[in-house]
């Protein structure tokens, strides 16, 4: 890819990774795997912090709905997004996934701070 000189520098001191995908092609599944080797994997990042959206365009077909990923990426958090139906689901589903990724730059800070005073 083009970019890939520029993903150290997105990666630096980065907190949370969301990838997006559309699971209507298959090339986006195989694609994924790839974005999750390089983004958390390698960072190293807790699959906590890592947020994958299925993203179903209108009119697109519903049998993807229940998608079914192969290891490792099926254990991350996975939500469908389809924002002519639920945009209200996706939006908690990004607030809780943020509030997630607050509480664990808190502990790592507090973990931080506890360090430097002992």
């Amino acid at each position: 890819s083009r970019f890939e000189t520029c993903w150290p520098a997105l990666m630096k001191d980065s907190h949370g990774v969301i990838i997006i995908f559309n699971p209507e092609l298959p090339s986006h599944l195989k694609e994924i795997e790839m974005w999750y080797s390089c983004f958390v994997q390698q960072q190293p990042l807790l699959d906590s912090q890592c947020l994958l959206v299925a993203h179903h365009k209108p009119g697109s077909s519903e049998d993807t709905e229940n998608l079914s990923l192969a290891y490792p990426l099926n254990k991350l958090k996975l939500i469908h997004s389809n924002l002519e139906e639920d945009p209200e689901d996706v939006r908690m589903e990004f607030m809780k996934y943020f509030r997630s990724i607050i509480t664990i730059i808190n502990e790592n800070r507090e973990r931080e701070e506890m360090s430097i005073i002992s």
